[in-house]
């Protein structure tokens, strides 16, 4: 499996079958340039223009049918991919703020994979069973409008997945009128001992080279 990061809570997730693309965004509304990218398969974790800008997505060159957009919570497949959605919430306040919010399990080649969306506040226990093993955990951590570093490290102890990758944090390059109030992903490093990350172009991860100790990567925008 391999991941890219095309910023904010955008990804580019393929596996030997397909390709996945995980809450493409409008590029007024965030300031990056959403970049040129196929997809079998989009899933949006709710309905804000930075999540939800499915018209950004290519469909593949090869593919006969237009891809599937998962936008709600419920089991799906398609091309040897499994996904789960659970409803969440997009705040504290059980989504009387922002509304709801989808957490998705990508299941393929032997990898469980979660993408958190725009997760307003860390699920109960009982909540996090459902989901159950993770490997890799995608998770917001720039805070105000998500979960910020130290919830995000709550649910990283809760969950204990092999690999962390952060999102949805302050970069120079988002319109900081829009997000200048989230925090950078060095306040969430920190946290585990990363002062200054170094951030990779794209991760692949092998079921087999699974590490007893858990990794945190950083993406590069």
């Amino acid at each position: 499996m391999e991941i890219k990061y095309l910023g904010h809570s955008s990804f580019l997730i393929k596996t030997k079958t397909a390709k996945i693309i995980t809450d493409p965004y409008d590029s007024s509304m965030v300031g990056l340039k959403f970049p040129k990218a196929e997809a079998d398969i989009i899933t949006i974790s709710h309905n804000h223009k930075d999540h939800n800008f499915a018209d950004a997505v290519l469909l593949p060159a090869s593919a006969v049918e237009s891809p599937l957009i998962i936008n709600m919570p419920g089991e799906f497949e398609k091309k040897g991919v499994r996904i789960f959605g659970f409803k969440s919430f997009h705040d504290s306040n059980e989504g009387q703020e922002r509304g709801e919010n989808i957490i998705y399990k990508i299941e393929a080649e032997g990898i469980s994979l979660v993408h958190c969306g725009d997760l307003g506040v860390v699920p109960a226990d009982g909540f996090l069973e459902n989901i159950g093993d993770v490997d890799i955990l995608l998770v917001p951590t720039g805070g105000f409008y998500t979960i910020g570093p130290e919830e995000a490290e709550q649910l990283i102890k809760k969950i204990e997945p092999s690999v962390v990758i952060p999102m949805h944090f302050n970069h120079p390059r988002l319109n900081q009128e829009n997000f200048g109030q989230l925090k950078p992903v060095e306040e969430f490093t920190k946290k585990f001992g990363i002062e200054k990350p170094v951030s990779l172009p794209k991760f692949v991860y092998k079921k087999e080279e699974t590490e007893s100790e858990m990794k945190i990567i950083v993406l590069e925008i």
